[in-house]
């Protein structure tokens, strides 16, 4: 992460989508970890909406960032169940303005000479990068919050979009 980003005005977590709940889960760096957690919450019906796995400035532990559909209720049971787990270290779950939230977004976009300066000035727009050009085509990087993210996309629609992809959300609380 460049020290650009990481310096970056800290935006808060807005409110996640209705029945969309944020955990960041500091676990042992340990093989298996992952599908232990995700089948936990596959056992239970809860559709993980996104989840981003990580090392952490500790080689012993990766953090987690889990954004799950659930109601209140049973996301707890599933918390206490979580904490049973022995890689399990730490929960939190994180609420409107208890955290900061990023995501990575790459969009492969089709163009021709006449749409080029118009993508361009979009991705300046938002302090996207230029991570590839060819003479009909470039994919554009854009890290930010969800919510810059999701305008983003919506400003691609007219152009042709050949392949996007994000890479879920990364959270810690705020310091």
């Amino acid at each position: 992460m460049s020290a650009k980003l990481a310096a970056a005005d800290p935006t808060p977590v807005g409110p996640a989508p209705a029945g969309h709940h944020v955990l960041t889960v500091l676990v042992e760096n340990k093989s298996g970890v992952l599908s232990r957690v995700a089948g936990l919450f596959s056992r239970r019906g809860f559709n993980i909406f996104s989840l981003a796995v990580s090392p952490t400035n500790d080689a012993r532990f990766s953090r987690m960032t889990i954004v799950v559909d659930a109601e209140d209720t049973p996301l707890e049971q599933v918390v206490k169940q979580l904490h049973k787990l022995i890689p399990v270290i730490k929960i939190t779950e994180l609420r409107a303005g208890t955290g900061i939230e990023r995501e990575l977004l790459l969009a492969a976009v089709e163009i021709d000479t006449s749409k080029r300066h118009q993508v361009l000035e979009l991705a300046n727009l938002f302090s996207a990068q230029i991570a590839a050009v060819t003479s009909s085509s470039m994919v554009i990087s854009l890290a930010g919050t969800p919510d810059d993210l999701d305008a983003f996309t919506v400003l691609l629609e007219p152009f042709e979009v050949l392949e996007l992809q994000r890479t879920g959300r990364v959270a810690l609380t705020r310091p």
